[in-house]
């Protein structure tokens, strides 16, 4: 277990405060296609929250990738990633089966009301774990997850953390890049109640699965209570959130090959 110590600390406050320093690629293109009628007013509507278009841009997701929607549930960010994509691009929706099966199918009927009548046509649905996707190593410009690592960092372990930060990259191509998104929680907190995730624990399993790491403040909101869950009317959907670019190195080519 990685111990939180004064120099970690320290590290992980820098990875943060690099955010301060990412200049972003125009996003209106993006974002006037995100705001078009072909999508739901009810996605819409999070958009303002969740600012797809400029998370996108941070990301370095451009027309004509092979990306994944890594624990898409309903598919709200699986349809982002099919406009952002295009028509020469390819998203994976994956969900594990046990998410399909959580409430009552919840997540089950709503990506298939999501992609029924073949509305994203870009879209293959992957209802597998990760290890069992079947797609080749190196097959993946980028993924993203959002608000999903928190239950498994806290709830798993760091062990199955990094297994899974491990089996994604193995997915991406050198270079590729894995989008993390996650609700900020505090040290010394509950966060396992919580369903936030703790930076100071989190981050260094990140680099040590030999990603290199780079922060954004675009979803950063310091009037957040960490002391509440995210679930908590107070705070739903305004939670203070980590926006976490994680690469695969270059270098890793040779290695893959």
């Amino acid at each position: 277990m990685i111990q939180a110590t004064t120099r970690g600390r320290h590290r992980v406050l820098a990875v943060l405060a690099m955010a301060c320093t990412i200049a972003l690629p125009s996003t209106a293109d993006l974002a006037e296609e995100l705001g078009a009628p072909g999508r739901s007013e009810e996605d819409r509507a999070r958009d303002a929250g969740r600012k797809p278009a400029e998370v996108i841009a941070f990301l370095g997701i451009e027309p004509g990738m092979t990306v994944m929607d890594l624990v898409a549930s309903g598919g709200w960010y699986t349809e982002v990633l099919s406009i952002a994509v295009g028509d020469g691009g390819t998203v994976y929706a994956q969900n594990p089966p046990m998410m399909l099966a959580f409430r009552d199918g919840y997540y089950e009927k709503a990506i298939t009301a999501r992609l029924a009548g073949d509305r994203l046509p870009n879209v293959v649905r992957l209802d597998r774990d990760l290890a069992a996707t079947g797609l080749p190593p190196g097959s993946l410009d980028a993924a993203i997850t959002a608000l999903n690592f928190h239950d498994v960092h806290n709830g798993m372990g760091e062990e199955a953390a990094t297994g899974f930060l491990v089996a994604v990259k193995a997915l991406l191509k050198p270079g590729g890049v894995l989008g993390l998104i996650d609700h900020y929680g505090e040290s010394g907190n509950d966060n396992n109640a919580l369903h936030r995730l703790d930076a100071t624990t989190a981050l260094p399993l990140m680099e040590d699965a030999g990603f290199e790491v780079v922060a954004s403040d675009i979803l950063r909101n310091p009037d957040d209570d960490y002391t509440k869950m995210v679930f908590d009317e107070a705070v739903r959907g305004k939670t203070d959130r980590l926006l976490l670019r994680l690469t695969k190195p270059l270098e890793e080519a040779a290695i893959d090959d």
